[in-house]
């Protein structure tokens, strides 16, 4: 079993290697919320983890809240996807920074995703507009 790639420095050997290997579902479903947000905070440019954290937790008003490891496995599976791609790596106090950006692939999936959400949305939205065929005597019941 290959490991992958491995960055070697005088004391320190690296090994990053995706969890994911290619052989992801290509079944079309709804992005989840999280994966929604980590696209989308990648839309003015790269980021690293901890700023596509924060930016995350922005756009969606406090609603997304990702740990580092929730990020990190979201990351791998979006660069298997093509929907993300790692640009830059760096040491920073020590420690690798791992700068993230959005792919043409994952602009569109994020588009395509913000489509379906509206066309949903447009469904109750514009329910008070226009009755169902055949539904316009009913009333809703109470919730």
């Amino acid at each position: 079993m290959s490991l992958g790639p491995v960055a070697k420095s005088s004391a320190v050997a690296m090994c990053r290697t995706s969890t994911y290997d290619g052989r992801v579902s290509k079944v079309k479903v709804p992005m989840r919320e999280p994966t929604y947000f980590v696209l989308a905070s990648l839309l003015d440019g790269p980021l690293h983890g901890y700023a596509i954290i924060q930016r995350t937790e922005e756009l969606s008003g406090g609603r997304v809240r990702l740990a580092t490891g929730t990020l990190y496995t979201a990351l791998d599976r979006l660069c298997a996807e093509g929907h993300v791609e790692l640009v830059r790596e760096e040491i920073v106090n020590g420690r690798i920074r791992r700068s993230y950006g959005l792919t043409p692939p994952g602009a569109g999936a994020l588009r395509a995703e913000a489509a379906r959400m509206a066309e949903a949305a447009r469904l109750v939205t514009d329910r008070d507009r226009k009755p169902l065929a055949g539904r316009g005597d009913r009333q809703a019941s109470p919730a």
